[in-house]
């Protein structure tokens, strides 16, 4: 994007008085509430000196953002991005409360499944719902109470930390309500909701959205009732009776108690609707097929980003397909795919020759790094465990390594005129038991012998 143009959007953003404040000095110190939360878990024993000096938090350093493109919405609106080790730290807690909802969708191919077993009517038809800015509209406290709720009854909580529902909390609502940033000179605070980039954030907008439809599927009346519905992160799929739309889309608005959460609505034309990276399609005898659906070669996008969705597709053919006959059909659906998306032969062969030269190089560079190509050798103590990673650093450089014993010592006995030089991983004290039960057979034969 121009620097100009980028410029520009952002500061339209941070101008939304609803969602940002202007600060005038550095709130960073407001970070110590967490260092404080960090230390008594470390006293407490529910994380080591080794977790507490990772999730520390640079309290002497604002934190500066940056925003990327939503390249697929009109107008390319920009995102801001955060980043904090705790509320990475509290994702990986939170992560297996995600996905239990019988409406939640891992990917496309998740959705492909589902749509198997779906007839449709006649009298009924596809819509889509789309969360208008779902990361900086999501209620916050309503969120931490739906995920209270959550890890109440979650009974495989003690398996994954040693966190209390307490501990997750009170650490959780720190993160996200000190949403502080600076952007070229100004200091700013997001006034409320999560934010893109903080690892935590898709978990919060996940299960708050969970929360959400499960409340508008059960409350919604009979005659716009979904008979299909379902979700990923903020996209909805849904089947429902033809003129209903306006009335199932009024009432899922409702459903938010802050009225924060809005949705909007895109209605299938011509029986066929696109979802994810699907088009979506329902014949006449009520059978769904859906067909791949990918980024279009015509469309106002650099050229970098249409040969990536190539690379995406065919990387996985090639690491995930097994078998040389299935790998084969499948990059044959894969062009197929693309060829309705307008892509060219010879823009797959491009981008297979890439991947090819790449997977060449690594090649090579691997029968560099092997033992017989290494130009030096360094010969280093052994400590078990350390000196096993330190070889691997060494030998990605061309390095050699061999290693000698960390325990040496030279001992003199006082019996005899003999030293005892150690050079192996043995205890100390059998070398010196062995060495004194020879030392007295040796004596008690020269007495024999005297």
């Amino acid at each position: 994007m121009d620097t100009e143009d980028y410029e520009l959007k952002v500061k339209e953003m941070l101008d939304d008085k609803r969602t940002y404040e202007v600060l005038k000095s550095d709130p960073t110190p407001k970070y110590k509430e967490l260092i404080g939360k960090l230390s008594k878990l470390k006293q407490e024993g529910k994380i080591t000196q080794e977790n507490y000096d990772w999730l520390y938090s640079t309290a002497e350093n604002i934190p500066r953002t940056y925003c990327t493109s939503k390249i697929h919405k009109t107008g390319n609106p920009l995102r801001p991005q955060y980043r904090y080790r705790t509320s990475r730290a509290l994702a990986d807690i939170l992560a297996p409360l995600v996905g239990k909802s019988d409406h939640h969708l891992n990917n496309s191919k998740h959705l492909a499944k589902k749509m198997i077993s779906v007839m449709v009517e006649e009298d009924e038809m596809f819509i889509s719902h789309d969360v208008v800015s779902l990361f900086t509209n999501t209620p916050i406290d309503l969120a931490l109470q739906v995920i209270w709720k959550q890890l109440e009854g979650d009974t495989e909580l003690h398996t994954r930390t040693r966190f209390t529902i307490e501990d997750i909390m009170d650490s959780l609502k720190v993160i996200v309500t000190t949403i502080n940033f600076s952007f070229r000179g100004g200091i700013y605070q997001q006034m409320f909701d999560v934010t893109m980039g903080s690892p935590v954030s898709p978990l919060l907008a996940n299960l708050f959205m969970e929360w959400l439809e499960k409340q508008a599927i059960a409350t919604a009346l009979v005659e716009c009732k979904p008979k299909f519905w379902k979700r990923y992160v903020d996209d909805v799929s849904e089947l429902i009776k033809k003129g209903q739309v306006r009335n199932l889309t009024d009432h899922i608005n409702t459903i938010d108690p802050t009225g924060n959460i809005k949705f909007i609505y895109k209605e299938e034309e011509d029986k066929q609707i696109t979802f994810l990276d699907t088009l979506l399609v329902r014949r006449e005898d009520g059978i769904v097929k859906h067909c791949d659906q990918y980024l279009n070669l015509s469309s106002h996008h650099p050229l970098n980003h249409k040969l990536a969705v190539i690379r995406t597709l065919l990387e996985r053919c090639y690491s995930i397909v097994t078998e040389e006959n299935d790998r084969k059909k499948e990059e044959e659906h894969v062009a197929k795919a693309l060829s309705k998306c307008s892509y060219p032969p010879w823009t797959i062969d491009r981008v297979k020759q890439d991947i090819m030269d790449k997977s060449l190089k690594d090649k090579a560079k691997k029968a560099k790094n092997t033992r017989g190509n290494h130009k030096f050798t360094a010969v280093v103590p052994y400590a078990k465990g350390l000196s096993e990673a330190f070889a691997r650093i060494l030998k990605f450089h061309g390095i050699a390594t061999a290693n000698r014993p960390l325990q040496t010592y030279l001992v003199p006995c006082k019996n005899c005129s003999s030293s005892y030089v150690g050079e192996t991983g043995r205890k100390f004290g059998l070398k010196i038991k062995k060495h004194n039960k020879e030392v007295d057979s040796f004596t008690a034969g020269t007495q024999t012998r005297a």
